[in-house]
């Protein structure tokens, strides 16, 4: 029998043989991780990840500015570092893309003619321009901040996690040599992996393109004309805000496009079940559908207006923040298009009060969306193509009926629409009769319903959740202070080199002297002959 001093000796070591074990697990150490996000949408997949990190013991800091709109200053996930800009950012004006709709409608609706186009490119580049040199002033207001500065050398954070989309956090982390890893899906030329990886834009679509992996000649000449666009609006409207920025505080030798290219580590919220393949890089890892989980029950009263819908079930509609920027003229026509289903209708809507309401349409400021897509009588999602609903609908195996309005959403709904699980409408023609018939359609057709679920099983069946995935990919370069080996120094080459066409150029001089000397050669030795022939003949 052992006596109650060594039982407690045995238990003693037995608890520090567990602490050794466990402080050897990956991620177990807490680490300090200093994040810069973009508002609006943007901060919403952001927030779920910080929130995970917390969980996980991570001590989060997040900057933000005094005129953000989403991040609070205050949460029991992270502590805020407070940035007063001179001017606020148009992202953090809840207006700003309301007003941008409504001008991009009036537009298309109007049928403009090329001159009031040109005008509203014009203004919209000025807009983007204005937007990042806005943005690109929170590092220069964290510079000139000594004691700010001073404050973050001193809590020695592991790792800068930044949204790239506004990447004021690049320069911040450079001056700070910390460790890097992107929360992304865009950047400031578009699309992350063009920043990243090879993409041949002869099958992999450029933003903007509209266009899937197997293209026409037409299709393809498209793609090349929106990817030279995209290098242009990048180089001559975006990046000198941050060019200026980086020469006067790095100097001549650092490059901005360098910074973005040399990050650790890019956690891409992109699901191949749902984009396009393309190649990638060891430093890439898939993410998308991170912010996906089961449905929670509804509350008492959703879950009442649901169960009455009987067999018929229940549609869901979501445009997002942007549905105020719709003329109540398209939004009476679609309350019009609901009032003649059979199906009961939650459809939320912020904006003016539509016309021809039916009493099968209940309107709300807000829906718990994932709970009531994960709902077994949720029959369609009318949606905008935003990529968080796009994730929830596929996740949870409900068709789509895709109402794009700006920016990627068209390539989101495309991108479902080829694999046969969503419909897309232009809402600039939307009418009661088109709008009834393509809902009529996502919901009487059993293909869309079985082409979603046969990508929702693909989805779901991987090893790791994806936030799981980002969480522990994020603790690997805290871990390991950076992930050089995982990341390609092809950035640091000059373009023509990257393309080998110097060595091309080389070969070429060559084969062009071999050919020259054969050719010499023989043009010699028949000269030659001839005059030997001649000779003789004399």
């Amino acid at each position: 029998m052992l006596s109650a001093g060594r039982w407690s000796c045995l238990l003693l070591c037995l608890c520090r043989l567990l602490l050794l074990s466990l402080s050897s697990l990956p991620g177990a150490r807490a680490g300090k991780v200093l994040v810069f996000p973009v508002d609006g949408s943007h901060w919403v997949n952001m927030n779920i990840l910080i929130q995970g990190l917390h969980e996980h013991g991570h001590q989060v800091t997040v900057v933000r500015t005094a005129s953000s709109w989403y991040v609070k200053e205050e949460s029991p996930h992270y502590d805020s570092i407070t940035v007063t800009l001179p001017e606020a950012i148009d992202l953090e004006k809840e207006d700003f893309f309301v007003s941008f709709l409504s001008k991009m409608l009036e537009i298309q609706r109007a049928g403009a003619s090329p001159l009031a186009f040109a005008a509203f490119w014009w203004e919209m580049l000025n807009g983007l321009s204005g937007m990042h040199r806005k943005a690109s002033h929170v590092a220069v207001e964290m510079f000139e901040d000594g004691e700010l500065m001073q404050r973050l050398r001193e809590t020695r954070y592991d790792v800068v996690l930044m949204d790239p989309g506004l990447p004021a956090g690049v320069l911040v982390a450079h001056e700070l040599q910390l460790p890097t890893v992107f929360n992304v899906r865009w950047i400031t030329s578009g699309e992350g992996h063009f920043v990243v990886a090879p993409c041949p834009i002869s099958y992999v679509p450029t933003s903007g393109s509209n266009v899937s992996d197997n293209m026409t000649f037409a299709e393809r000449l498209k793609n090349a004309l929106h990817y030279l666009l995209n290098i242009c609006i990048d180089r001559y409207v975006v990046s000198p805000h941050y060019d200026r920025i980086v020469a006067k505080y790095f100097g001549p030798e650092v490059n901005f496009y360098h910074l973005l290219q040399a990050t650790d580590l890019w956690l891409m919220r992109v699901d191949f079940v749902f984009d396009f393949p393309r190649p990638t890089m060891p430093n890439i890892v898939y993410i998308g559908g991170f912010q996906c989980k089961p449905a929670k029950p509804l509350p008492a009263d959703l879950e009442a207006f649901v169960e009455g819908s009987g067999e018929h079930g229940v549609i869901l509609m979501s445009l997002g923040t942007l549905v105020k920027g719709l003329p109540v003229e398209i939004t009476s026509e679609i309350a019009a298009a609901f009032a003649r289903l059979p199906q009961r209708v939650i459809w939320r809507h912020p904006g003016e009060r539509p016309n021809n309401l039916g009493n099968n349409t209940l309107l709300v400021k807000w829906m718990p969306q994932n709970d009531l897509l994960g709902h077994p009588k949720t029959r369609a999602f009318v949606s905008h193509g935003g990529t968080n609903g796009v994730y929830e609908a596929m996740y949870h195996g409900v068709p789509i009926v895709g109402v794009p309005l700006l920016f990627d959403q068209f390539e989101n709904i495309l991108r479902l629409e080829v694999r046969g699980a969503a419909k897309a409408l232009d809402v600039t023609k939307i009418d009661r009769r088109s709008f009834g018939e393509a809902v009529e359609e996502v919901v009487h057709s059993p293909s869309y319903r079985e082409n979603m679920q046969r990508l929702s099983r693909l989805h779901r069946d991987r090893p790791m959740h994806p936030l799981d995935s980002a969480i522990y990919w994020t603790e690997f370069v805290m871990r390991h202070k950076g992930a050089t080996h995982l990341r390609t120094e092809s950035y640091r080459m000059p373009w023509y080199a990257y393309h080998s066409l110097d060595v091309f150029a080389f070969l070429a001089v060559v084969l062009g002297g071999i050919v020259a000397a054969v050719v010499a050669t023989v043009r010699f030795l028949c000269l030659r002959l001839c005059r030997r022939s001649k000779s003789k003949i004399e």
